[in-house]
């Protein structure tokens, strides 16, 4: 056989032949030689065609993914407001627009709301407050309260008013004896309070006009009683009321308020322009017999704030009155007529006391009525029975 070429034949034919076979080699010797390097010990099996089947059907070794999520780190967990529960919102598919339903929804009117019904009303609650309540409750007053537990809601002035009348009712004993024109000091003090007082009592505050016309009267009382004269005291007292009552009607009158603040407001106005004008009676009454009623007052009031039982302090309070009737008669000459006189100025202080205590009374009505009504309650009488004693 001769090694020359065969006749035809093309070398560049045979050049890319072996070309193609070694391009066919080349991946499964990177495969052995990868395989060798990444298993040596499993090279021995897969030289044995069975074994090879064996470990190609139960792979259990590390691959490439393994050894990616073993080298990367954890993902990091998810926020809890990414997992959180949503609760699954109602969305309705869009309707096609009606012109016709529209209009009718528009042209039927909004249904009421349905209100639940109302709880039966408590007959023993007082008119804009609630019920009571073991816990208490703000918006109940101290008197209310007083009444559904079944208690009095007056409380009276105490011994601190008490004392304060007191000292009022010497100012005025020593200083009657000193003349009308030192008598006038602690009167007018006496009247101011009372028409501050009066309002205040009657819920009516601030009251500024009302206060300020009564104590007008009353100092309008005080001048006509010094220019006219004890002898004509009462004409002096009841003209000065009555010019007040007028002027009392025709400020009412000309108030903006509604009808039954004005009535109220007028009665309030000439009942304090009434008993500080009244209180004048004072001055209009004899030295003695002032000197005589005041210190019953202030010892009657004295006694009247004692922690007793209230007929039995009442009852004490007049007969220590009475004493001091006597007692206080005896250094100005009246003597025993001094204890009627006493016990008649004794029962009309208690009466302003009274009132002074009327239905849970502030801290500022017990310094000003609980003073001052005691004393201008009993002017009346010490001036009457002044005239009829001595």
């Amino acid at each position: 056989m001769s090694n020359q070429p065969y006749e035809g034949y093309d070398e560049n034919y045979d050049a890319y032949a072996q070309q193609q076979q070694q391009q066919q080699q080349q991946p499964q010797q990177a495969q052995a030689q990868a395989q060798a390097q990444a298993w040596p010990g499993q090279q021995q099996a897969y030289d044995d065609p069975q074994a090879a089947q064996q470990y190609t059907q139960q792979w259990q070794g590390q691959t490439w993914d393994t050894q990616v999520h073993q080298t990367m780190p954890p993902a990091p967990a998810p926020a809890a407001a990414d997992t959180a529960y949503l609760p699954p919102q109602n969305q309705q598919a869009p309707q096609a627009y009606d012109p016709y339903a529209q209009a009718q929804a528009y042209a039927q009117p909004p249904r009421p709301e349905v209100q639940p019904p109302a709880a039966p009303a408590d007959p023993s609650a007082a008119e804009g407050y609630g019920p009571p309540s073991l816990a208490g409750n703000a918006r109940i007053t101290d008197a209310q309260r007083a009444r559904l537990e079944g208690r009095s809601p007056i409380i009276e002035p105490g011994m601190q008013p008490a004392g304060l009348t007191a000292v009022l009712a010497l100012l005025l004993a020593v200083t009657a004896q000193a003349g009308s024109y030192a008598l006038v000091v602690p009167l007018v003090v006496l009247q101011a309070v009372t028409a501050a007082g009066w309002f205040r009592l009657n819920g009516m505050w601030p009251a500024r006009q009302g206060i300020a016309l009564a104590f007008a009267g009353a100092l309008v009382a005080d001048v006509a009683l010094l220019a006219a004269g004890r002898e004509n005291g009462p004409a002096a007292i009841l003209g000065t009321l009555g010019v007040w009552v007028l002027l009392s009607l025709v400020m009412q009158l000309r108030s903006h308020a509604d009808p039954d603040t004005r009535i109220t407001s007028l009665m309030a106005t000439v009942a304090s322009a009434a008993l500080a004008i009244l209180a004048a009676g004072h001055l209009a009454a004899e030295p003695d017999a002032v000197t005589v009623g005041a210190a019953a007052v202030a010892v009657a009031i004295l006694a009247r704030a004692l922690p007793l039982p209230t007929v039995a302090s009442v009852v004490v309070s007049l007969l220590a009155a009475a004493g001091a009737g006597i007692a206080v008669g005896g250094m100005t000459g009246m003597g025993a007529k001094g204890a009627l006189l006493g016990a008649g100025a004794a029962v009309c202080a208690l009466i302003g006391h009274r009132v002074a205590s009327y239905d849970y009374p502030s801290r500022f009505v017990h310094f000003t009525a609980g003073v001052a009504l005691p004393l201008a309650a009993a002017a009346p009488a010490v001036y009457l029975l002044g005239r009829a004693l001595v």
